[in-house]
């Protein structure tokens, strides 16, 4: 079973066996699993001795942010970003039960910001429980605020190169914006709402400062699940441009057409007439009778083309 433990004892950290973290005394003891299988399961429930109700919440195979507070602790959900393809969810889950001295937490797939809160921890800057879970969700929140603004950015060229000719790339690049807008936006609107229900949990464990920390990363989350519902609009109604310019080409591409088929279809039933191997065509026989027939088509084709002219409907 992959993992790792610290134990900070006076703002001094350090990383301790894994099989020890259970018996360690310490102002705070974070003990991490990097695992998918039921081995975290046992070792949750049997060395760590965790209450049930929160070593399922710790290993369940799906989870969205929440915050839920539990006897003498909190689990907490959050989603932040990962360096490996995740499918439809955007974001890796880590999930953590927080209780006086003690955080256990978990991740079934790589999370950028774990390694963040490692660097943060060795440098002593954590001290305790409420520490750790707040600069959890500053280094989550602080990671996935200039992916956000790139997706802003994104639309903002496909809007400059709107264009009905290009609609189709056009289109492409909207809907893959768009998808991503939802993906963020499914979690960041639970994990705001999470992070402030923390952040005004009446637990002793969390100082004033660490609610502090848990609020701006609460207003930033919002900040940005607004940003990507106003990217999730704006790239709908643009899907929606594209398609009406789209509509307007073809139109325009239809009327030349039809405008076409109409020059041309008093000339194709002359010519068809005259093409019968029939007798009794008028003039069927004099020499002049070809000249005058194309003379005849051509007036024929003008006056309608003049007479489109004249009515705009070539525009």
């Amino acid at each position: 079973m992959s993992g790792f433990a610290y134990a900070v004892t006076g703002g001094h950290a350090e990383e301790i066996p894994l099989k020890s973290a259970p018996a360690r005394t310490a102002d705070l003891v974070w003990v991490h699993l990097c695992v998918s299988n039921d081995e975290a399961r046992d070792w949750l429930s049997g060395e760590a001795r965790l209450p049930d109700y929160a070593v399922e919440g710790l290993v369940a195979a799906e989870t969205r942010p929440r915050c839920t507070p539990m006897a003498d602790g909190a689990l907490v959900n959050l989603r932040g970003l990962s360096n490996e393809e995740l499918g439809t969810d955007l974001l890796a889950s880590v999930r953590l039960f927080a209780s006086a001295g003690r955080v256990c937490s978990v991740t079934r797939r790589p999370l950028d910001a774990l390694e963040t809160v490692r660097a943060a921890i060795a440098s002593g800057r954590i001290v305790d429980p409420g520490d750790l879970i707040a600069e959890f969700a500053a280094a989550i929140t602080e990671e996935l605020d200039p992916v956000v603004a790139e997706l802003g950015d994104r639309l903002d060229d496909c809007e400059e190169k709107l264009d009905a000719h290009r609609a189709f790339e056009l289109r492409r690049d909207v809907n893959r914006v768009r998808i991503e807008a939802i993906g963020y936006r499914r979690f960041l609107f639970p994990q705001r709402a999470a992070l402030e229900k923390l952040a005004a949990l009446p637990a002793p464990w969390l100082q004033d400062d660490d609610r502090m920390h848990l609020s701006s990363a609460a207003d930033r989350a919002a900040r940005m699940a607004e940003e990507v519902e106003a990217i999730r609009e704006r790239a709908g109604l643009m899907h929606e441009t594209l398609t009406d310019l789209r509509g307007e080409l073809i139109d325009q591409r239809s009327l030349v057409i039809a405008i076409a088929a109409m020059v041309f279809l008093p000339l194709t039933f002359l010519t068809g007439l005259y093409g019968m191997n029939v007798d009794g065509l008028p003039w069927a026989h004099e020499p002049w009778a070809f000249d005058a027939i194309v003379g005849l088509c051509a007036a024929i084709a003008f006056g309608i083309t003049g007479w489109f002219v004249w009515r705009h409907w070539t525009r």
